[in-house]
């Protein structure tokens, strides 16, 4: 390679490369690796020297890059000798050699030392120092960019000397030298947000003031052409003729933008200063006359969309008004980040570009219609239609459908698929939106009918298209039939005939049967009777499929051809079930009595023994509403039905599985019918309660809240003075009373509210943690029913002197916070930083139920306490300490064993902080919560289960905030995989041990999932490790598919 013939040299220098590149980075070949990689290195170190042969350099330069990018790891001692060598680079006359010099110290950062990474630093520090701006300066600051943004959290502690210097150079008359030291800060934001909080309103300061740095053209000029010669052809012309070769303006104002952009996205805290100070510059900047900083500018805004607080309304027109031009700008890029960003704006403020329609319309027919103009551009085009129609209501639409519908007919007929579907899901939003079926229209359909069927038409007919068309023009098709087929006359039967076909060939089948549920709910009645002969046995099929979705969507289906007046009140497949059996019997369309459906719902239960159970236990409850759904219908049938299920419960004859399904069924009959006249039937269930199984007793009590329920005025009385006087089967028969607060109307309640509140709080202050458990959900259960009365009521008894009481007050509001809307929220609002002091509470069983109600909240309704975090998050970190007046020692004969009185409430500490970062991440200081989850990670195995899941998912939240703590991180980690159990441990322990270093391994594959995280030595070591012990590598390779726990996986409720 140092030959002097160029040919050798070439040919050599790519050997070099492929052998660097074939080299094995893992344990098993690190040996031969380490070898190789010496003896290169001593070599290119000499090479380095060679400054006669630029050629040689560079060469040198790439292949030192390349190793060090890929094993920098296995060159740690030669790491100071290659330092050496390449500092003096940075001063070469050559701006090649400058350049890939410091693109291999920015390699050679992730896997140096810690004290090696702060000599460079101090190296290009004290450079940047020496005497005025030469053109070194530009490489240095180039240098110190590149070396931060591969150094993570270890630029921090020299940021205090750096930012300055930066901020100084940012003056000096060189854009080139602006463009680096804008990329400095840009680097410094991402990786060390925090430790930037002091320089940050500096840096936002100055990006803001060279955003708009562009001494080669007037704007004002531009803006003045475009009001006199609107609409005219000349504003689409290129601004290449204002542009100059020399201009490296542009590059300053990039870079500024891309620095905002790390600024909007990595300090969520910031967003209201930032939406006040930035959001007006960006939108005054979307007329920027370059293309590439143009684009940038719309990722920009489009990352402050995506924060979680939404944009303030009054920018909407602003931004729609800056945009105007750009719909219609003959780049592509530029329209596709405008619909990119419009889509954002429509999904942050929904319903807010309504007037705004007459300027928007037109540069969507001007994309859709664009002959010149790419796929991908008239994909983006239909996605943000799509999100219009979705996001704003029908009226405002109407005006523009003769414009807006050709060109999406137009797209449906395009002979590329991808663009076909997305039309095809933009002409049914489009139908839902021409004739709604929520709310009354007069809006004229007629003219668009015809094209919209025929275009859907014939994609629906087609066999030869992509499987996503083809569901997509069944759906599709489904909609128009559902609300426009009033107006399609003789076509309306064929076309259904068509979706029968559809529905008999196994690839379409699903999606035909969720059209034909669609057309079958529809207001227009839609006749579907030629097909039903067909359709409904093929359906009847499907019930025996293993495909979920398909089962649950025949079921819908068939039950709305059943009875198609319940419309979408149906929910879940036992209601689909019970509307079935009722239309099935108050319709005679069978041979099927109500004798015949009892005895076949009934009979598996009779024909057990008397010792077990025949089927899950939640069939009881269903086949019990099933029972109650039939005799509904037939209420004839009703009161001998009661008197035979009394005697099925009575009889001491009955198998527990009939006492069980005969009590379940009065109560669920006694629901809706007044049971009053049956007076033996108190004293069966009473008897029940003495029955010595559990399952039985559970059943008496379902059943006794349930006729409670139908007979409030006989039997409340009754449940509140047995309570009283029965303090053995409180238990039993509180379950009783909640089963009644929660089913009954409020105004039936108001007579009997304060005894059932008397007889609660008697009963709250009760040694037994189930009773109390019980208590504090009929407490909030009836607070839910007069809210404005009951809770003032229950927030005085916070002062109770008892801290059982106390802890049921607490447990009660945590099921008044339930995750739909409720009249009680408005009032919670306002008082529950009261019940959230608790967590100062002197008693440990208090706070515990005060984090539990405070993650019920965060969990159910965050808008309830993400106000008060600032106040309460101090306490509820502050209980994720480990307490050693809390532990103390227990003898157990001869052994000794140690209890932790604190474990129940760090793990509730521990829960909240889980929830928090799903539903207040953005009110979260991201570092002070790593801090507390470091802790967790060293904890009881409960609580490091916990915190190894936030860990992963912080990893795909906050990788940046992860990074930086990663030398922390990293310890329990490893302590947790290498600890093995003893030997004479019992196999409980083997197995929590085995589970414990599973979740660790899905913690340690989420941080290497971190782009930057493989760089850093500590993790190389660990991952090494890892590798190198075959137990680990199985593990870890056992869990690489696994997703990560706790983020929530989509259900098939299809």
């Amino acid at each position: 390679m140092v030959s002097d013939k160029e040919q050798l040299r070439d040919i050599s220098s790519m050997g070099l490369k492929t052998v660097i590149a074939e080299l094995p980075p893992t344990s098993s070949g690190m040996s031969l690796t380490a070898s190789i990689c010496k003896k290169i290195t001593v070599q290119l170190i000499g090479a380095l020297g060679k400054q006669t042969d630029v050629s040689i350099q560079l060469e040198a330069l790439d292949i030192l890059s390349d190793m060090l990018a890929r094993l920098g790891g296995a060159l740690v001692d030669f790491h100071s000798s290659i330092l050496s060598s390449l500092l003096p680079q940075l001063t070469s006359s050559r701006l090649a050699v400058r350049k890939r010099s410091i693109i291999a110290l920015g390699n050679l950062v992730p896997s140096c030392s810690h004290a090696l990474f702060s000599q460079l630093m101090e190296h290009l520090l004290a450079e940047l120092s020496c005497g005025p701006p030469t053109s070194n300066t530009r490489t240095y600051i180039q240098c110190l960019a590149n070396a931060s943004q591969q150094g993570g959290h270890r630029v921090g502690e020299h940021l205090e000397k750096m930012v300055p210097k930066v901020v100084k150079l940012c003056s000096v008359e060189d854009d080139e030298l602006r463009e680096y030291c804008f990329q400095a800060f840009e680097a410094f934001i991402r990786r060390c947000p925090k430790e930037m909080s002091p320089h940050i309103d500096t840096v936002i300061k100055i990006c803001l003031t060279y955003i708009t740095y562009d001494p080669n053209y007037n704007y004002d000029a531009d803006d003045s052409a475009m009001e006199t010669e609107d609409g005219d052809d000349e504003e689409q012309e290129s601004d290449d003729e204002y542009s100059d070769d020399d201009d490296m303006s542009w590059k300053v104002r990039r870079s500024s933008v891309k620095c905002l952009e790390a600024v909007v996205s990595s300090r969520r805290d910031l967003l209201p200063d930032l939406y006040a100070s930035v959001c007006p510059v960006l939108v005054g900047r979307f007329k920027e006359r370059e293309e590439n900083v143009r684009t940038d500018i719309f990722l920009a805004f489009v990352a402050l969309l995506r924060q979680t607080r939404p944009l303030p309304g009054s920018q909407v027109p602003s931004v729609v008004k800056a945009l105007h031009k750009q719909l219609r700008e003959k780049s592509m890029k530029s329209r596709q980040g405008c619909f990119s960003l419009l889509s954002e704006l429509a999904g942050v403020l929904p319903g807010a570009m309504g007037e705004h329609l007459p300027v928007i319309v037109p540069g969507i027919v001007y994309s859709l219609y664009d002959k010149s103009a790419s796929s991908n551009m008239k994909i983006e085009t239909l996605s943000f239609l799509h999100i219009l129609l979705c996001s704003h209501t029908p009226d405002v639409f109407h005006p523009h459908f003769k414009v807006i519908l050709p060109p999406v007919v137009h797209c449906v007929n395009d002979p590329f698929y991808k663009i076909t579907s997305e039309a095809l899901l933009v002409m049914q939003q489009m139908v839902k939106v021409m004739r709604p079926l929520d709310t009354p229209s007069s809006f004229d359909t007629k003219p668009y009918v015809k094209d919209i069927f025929s275009s859907t038409l014939k994609r629906l007919q087609a066999t030869d298209i992509d499987q996503e068309v083809k569901e997509r023009a069944i759906s599709c098709m489904g909609h128009i039939v559902s609300h426009l087929g009033d107006q399609l006359g003789a076509d309306l039967q064929p076309t259904l005939q068509i979706l029968l076909e559809r529905l008999k060939n196994e690839i379409t089948r699903l999606t035909a049967v969720k059209t034909l549920t669609t057309v079958a709910q529809s207001f227009l009645k839609i006749d579907l009777r030629p097909i039903l002969p067909e359709s409904i046995p093929i359906m009847a099929t499907f019930l025996r499929k293993n495909q979920r979705a398909l089962r649950l969507g025949s079921l819908a289906a068939l039950n709305m051809i059943a009875c198609p007046s319940s419309l979408s009140k149906i929910s879940g497949a036992l209601c689909s079930i019970l509307n079935f059996f009722q239309a099935v019997v108050a319709t005679k369309s069978t041979n099927l009595s109500f004798s015949d459906l009892m005895k076949a719902l009934t009979a598996p239960y009779y024909g057990t023994k008397s010792t077990e159970l025949p089927l899950h236990r939640q069939s009881y409850y269903s086949v019990a509403k099933c029972v109650a759904a039939l005799s509904s219908v037939c209420p004839k049938e009703t009161s001998g039905m009661v008197t035979n299920l009394i005697q099925e419960a009575k009889s001491t004859k009955s198998s527990e599985s009939v006492r069980i399904l005969s009590l379940l069924c009065l109560g669920e009959v006694g629901r809706s019918v007044n049971l009053g006249g049956h007076k033996e039937l108190k004293a069966v269930i009473m008897d029940s309660f003495s029955s010595p199984s559990e399952e039985v007793k559970s059943a008496a009590s379902c059943a006794l809240g349930n006729i409670c329920v139908g007979s409030l005025e006989e039997y409340l009385p009754f449940l509140l003075k047995e309570i009283s006087s029965q303090p053995k089967r409180q238990y039993l028969l509180l379950h009783s009373l909640k089963e009644v607060i929660s089913a009954s109307l409020p105004e039936s309640l108001k007579a009997h509210m304060e005894s059932i509140w008397a007889l609660l709080f008697k009963n709250c202050e009760c040694a037994e943690e189930g009773t109390r458990n019980v208590v504090a959900e009929c407490l909030g259960k009836l607070t839910l029913v007069h809210p404005s009365d009951l809770l003032p009521r229950l927030k005085k008894q916070l002062s109770s002197a008892s801290p059982h009481a106390r802890s049921t007050v607490v447990t009660a509001v945590k099921f008044t916070i339930v995750d739909q809307p409720m009249p009680i929220d408005s009032i919670l609002k306002g008082c529950i930083g009261d019940f959230l002091k608790t967590l100062q509470d002197p008693d440990l069983n208090v706070r515990r139920v005060a984090l539990v109600m405070f993650n019920s909240a965060a969990h159910n309704k965050p808008s309830l306490i993400r106000m008060l975090l600032p106040k309460v998050l101090p306490h509820l970190y502050n209980e994720t300490q480990i307490r050693k007046d809390l532990i103390r020692e227990v003898e157990m004969g001869p052994f000794k064993h140690t209890v932790d009185d604190g474990l129940d409430v760090r793990k509730a500490a521990f829960e909240c902080m889980y929830t928090l970062l799903d539903s207040c991440l953005d009110c979260l200081d991201i570092f002070e919560f790593l801090s507390h989850l470091e802790e967790g990670l060293k904890d009881h195995y409960d609580i490091r289960m916990l915190t190894f899941i936030m860990l992963a998912r912080l990893s795909t939240l906050c990788p940046a905030a992860v990074e930086q703590r990663l030398d922390r991180l990293v310890e329990p980690l490893r302590a947790t995989c290498t600890t093995k159990v003893k030997a004479g441990s019992v196999k409980q322990e083997f197995e929590k041990q085995e589970e414990l270093r599973r979740s660790a391994m899905r913690a340690v594959a989420a941080l290497l999932a971190i782009s930057e995280v493989g760089k850093s030595p500590i993790m190389a070591e660990f991952a090494n490790q890892i590798r190198s012990n075959t137990e680990m590598a199985s593990i870890f390779d056992s869990v690489q598919g696994d997703p990560i726990p706790g983020v929530t996986q989509p259900m098939d409720t299809s």
